[in-house]
């Protein structure tokens, strides 16, 4: 396993359409997925997906647990219901340093594969509901910023632009 470079905003990688699987089996999806969740281990991220890493597939890797035991692995995952809405605050390691208020749906009906090929199937709401979304917007070219008004939008680019530059200082 390796810990690969987390792409940050403003590099137009995070901004392309992620490629579905194939092979899952084939030796350099296991490997990403390996190095997926070392990197998100390292970062004390709760999730990250292939973009993040500049892979274009359609992976993506979870944990919420305290003790980072219950790793999700999501292969061509998609929402294929949704209710409510619900607004929470959220991070991104694709954006170091901020934490914004997005607004989305309350809980979720996904489809997916496990890094096995198994498929995967799971309603949920709360956190898991909220960390699916903001990953599978990854896939598709969507960062959370991209969730926001401009005003809003606006605002959260210079609370990024004030972090970048305070952690080139530190």
């Amino acid at each position: 396993m390796s810990i690969r470079k987390v792409l940050e905003y403003p590099d137009q990688r995070l901004l392309q359409k992620a490629k579905p699987i194939d092979d899952i089996k084939h030796p350099n999806i296991q490997t990403l997925i390996d190095d997926m969740f070392a990197t998100m281990y390292d970062q004390d991220g709760a999730g990250l997906a292939a973009p993040q890493v500049g892979a274009d597939h359609r992976v993506v890797v979870i944990d919420l647990s305290r003790n980072r035991n219950e790793p999700l692995c999501l292969i061509n995952p998609e929402i294929v219901d949704r209710e409510g809405t619900k607004l929470n605050q959220e991070g991104c390691l694709s954006f170091p340093g901020i934490w914004i208020d997005v607004e989305r749906s309350a809980s979720v009906h996904m489809k997916a594969l496990d890094r096995d090929g198994k498929p995967l199937e799971i309603k949920t709401d709360g956190y898991l509901a909220i960390a699916i979304q903001h990953e599978l917007d990854h896939l598709d070219g969507t960062v959370f910023i991209n969730r926001l008004s401009s005003l809003k939008r606006q605002r959260a680019l210079k609370k990024y632009e004030k972090a970048q530059r305070s952690r080139e200082h530190s």
